[in-house]
């Protein structure tokens, strides 16, 4: 298949921008919250984004598989091969019901297992990530696009880390790989953003998430010059069974202690996935 790649991003910016004006409308109107079968909360909003996404896909990839978080939570999944696209169409719904800012708009593009381009928006404050593995990332602030970049591994060690999902194991395995480190506390996937941005230097995830609340994020990261690993310490892969990650590590670019004995040690069966 044959994929113009800056035309792609281009199009998926605009469709997280519009999905992000139909979340906006929802929080003008006001919205009831209900909960899906793993307990995690759903609104409206999720839906109303959802659609404009789809809608946007099918003009911008005709006949690219489009895998989005409420179509599975409907049992609605498409059949797919190697090039398939992961969707959350609001990633955060915890702090988007809590009225706060740290919640997105995620699409990204898996190609062969491995996320190549995705795009990142908080409709909040109107800040778009976006990157292209091999051709860099950007950020888009209002202003127009300026590249990002990690940056190397000094001394001083800052971590970030989730504000709804921080256990003790997260805690416990950045003593072990970094020692004493400081945080950054942020929701969704605006986690792997701030590492990409060169804000923090790792963000560990010692529980279970779901495929599409990573792959945008982890696509910014790694076009800004960052790694994102599997608990074996190899390279974290898409297409697992129920789409379904069990931990990770990312980081500006250096390869972390590796997280799946330490998950044996402290986590156990860890928690159902509710974004990251």
């Amino acid at each position: 298949m044959n994929i113009d790649y800056g035309r792609l991003i281009d199009d998926l910016a605009d469709a997280a921008r519009e999905a992000g004006e139909a979340i906006l409308d929802v929080v003008s109107r006001g919205f009831d919250v209900e909960s899906k079968h793993d307990s995690s909360p759903v609104t409206e909003a999720d839906r109303a984004a959802e659609l404009v996404i789809l809608a946007a896909l099918a003009q911008a990839a005709p006949g690219v598989p489009v895998i989005a978080e409420e179509e599975v939570a409907a049992g609605r999944i498409p059949a797919h091969g190697d090039i398939y696209f992961l969707v959350d169409p609001l990633d955060g719904t915890k702090e988007f019901v809590r009225g706060g800012h740290d919640y997105t708009v995620n699409i990204g593009l898996i190609e062969s297992g491995s996320p190549t381009l995705g795009v990142v928006f908080a409709p909040a404050t109107g800040r778009l990530h976006g990157g292209w593995v091999g051709s860099g990332a950007w950020l888009d602030d209002g202003a127009g696009r300026k590249s990002i970049a990690t940056r190397s591994r000094g001394e001083t060690i800052t971590a970030v880390a989730s504000k709804s999902h921080l256990n003790q194991a997260t805690i416990d395995y950045l003593e072990a790989a970094v020692g004493t480190c400081g945080y950054v506390s942020v929701g969704s996937s605006l986690k792997f953003c701030i590492v990409a941005e060169g804000g923090a230097d790792i963000y560990p995830r010692a529980a279970p998430t779901s495929e599409w609340d990573t792959a945008a994020g982890h696509a910014v990261l790694l076009a800004a010059g960052g790694l994102v690993d599997g608990p074996d310490g190899s390279p974290l892969q898409y297409g697992k069974p129920a789409f379904l990650n069990r931990a990770f590590v990312a980081t500006s670019g250096w390869k972390p202690l590796r997280l799946d004995a330490f998950l044996e040690d402290f986590a156990g069966g860890g928690d159902l996935p509710q974004g990251v």
